[in-house]
């Protein structure tokens, strides 16, 4: 018996889950739509959108908790081996606060030392670059949801909302400007 891969395993469940979203879409669409009035209306119209994007949410999601439990298996890998480094170094229990100062100079200096061969290795780059890229797939995903939501509730979308305070933004610079030379001309002819 052959194992698929898993990305093949993802697709066709990936498919699967969009073809009954597909079916449940076409076979509730209709009596939702005449039932429903309002924002309540386009959110069914907008329902399989959603659906698409809870899927794809959920497959990187599993993707994020892979790359998040490795990052957090290399730290604890580095920490346990740092630790030994250092138990091996230090004297079984300090006598006096000096042998406590080169206790803790050893441990910075070997955990100092091991975190940052860590950090600079390409396992854990590539790994952490992984995570941060999931991330953001991640949060275009939501904002997609956002979107949708908002414009079933007929709401301005985050975009729209940005635009709005950018040109709020800049006419308050001209106004500022504007005031600004209308008291320097008012000051001028005072003066004269």
């Amino acid at each position: 018996m052959q194992s698929e891969p898993p990305k093949e395993i993802t697709d066709y469940y990936k498919h699967l889950a969009l073809f009954w979203t597909d079916i449940i879409y076409l076979m509730s669409n209709k009596p939702q739509a005449l039932a429903s009035t309002g924002p309540m209306r386009a959110f069914a119209a907008n329902s399989k959108k959603i659906s698409a994007e809870m899927i794809e949410i959920s497959q990187i999601m599993t993707e994020f908790n892979r790359h998040l439990a490795e990052y957090y298996k290399q730290l604890t890998e580095t920490w346990a081996t740092a630790q030994k480094k250092v138990n091996l170094k230090a004297p079984e229990i300090p006598q006096d606060i000096e042998q406590v100062d080169a206790l803790k100079r050893i441990w910075i200096d070997i955990f100092d030392n091991d975190f940052t061969e860590l950090f600079d290795s390409e396992k854990f780059g590539k790994n952490y670059g992984n995570l941060v890229s999931k991330e953001l797939e991640l949060t275009k995903h939501w904002n997609n949801i956002t979107n949708v939501i908002l414009q079933s509730a007929n709401l301005p979308s985050k975009e729209e909302i940005d635009e709005a305070y950018k040109e709020i933004h800049s006419l308050k610079k001209r106004v500022g400007r504007l005031e600004l030379h209308l008291k320097k001309r008012g000051m001028r002819k005072n003066a004269e």
